[in-house]
């Protein structure tokens, strides 16, 4: 019992912070009215964003080194809530209220958040940048994801659908 403790890595300074504001996010995408996407399309693209930023994170924080969350040794509680529920719970959110009127409003607001959230990582001592430039790859990441990956992912999944319907 004792290890599966440590191995959640409760004890990361900041950890409090990607926990919060993963199980926030979940909950506001779960109970938000669906505007613009369907549950199905939420379960794609929850799993798809979900998927692409465990890859990330193996990149970005295994392989090349960039970043550590919490304890670099321990994928932990606070790295699960990083990984699992904030990227996803913001991509469904962000394609549930987009749409072409207000697009570009969205992929700043949501870029800006994005970026607020990685800050305040930073800012608690739970993520720590070692070989990544944060206002340089971060945001310009967030904005390419928000304007493009995002509304292409869903213009495939409505394209797809429809086609077997």
């Amino acid at each position: 019992m004792h290890s599966i403790i440590q191995n959640l890595d409760l004890s990361a300074k900041g950890i409090w912070f990607p926990i919060s504001v993963g199980l926030l996010l979940l909950f506001f995408s779960l109970f938000m009215p669906k505007r613009r996407i369907n549950w199905l399309e939420f379960y794609i693209t929850f799993g798809v964003v979900g998927y692409v930023a465990w890859i990330s994170d193996t990149v970005v924080g295994g392989m090349l080194d960039w970043v550590d969350l919490g304890n670099p040794k321990i994928t932990g509680l606070g790295e699960f809530a990083s990984y699992s529920f904030i990227p996803s719970s913001l991509s469904v959110i962000y394609l549930n209220y987009a749409k072409k009127t207000n697009k570009w409003i969205l992929v700043l607001l949501f870029t800006l958040l994005s970026t607020l959230i990685e800050w305040i990582m930073i800012q608690t001592g739970y993520l720590k940048m070692k070989n990544w430039g944060f206002f340089v790859f971060s945001i310009i990441a967030y904005l390419i994801v928000f304007s493009l990956i995002l509304p292409v992912h869903i213009k495939v999944i409505k394209k797809h659908l429809l086609h077997h319907k």
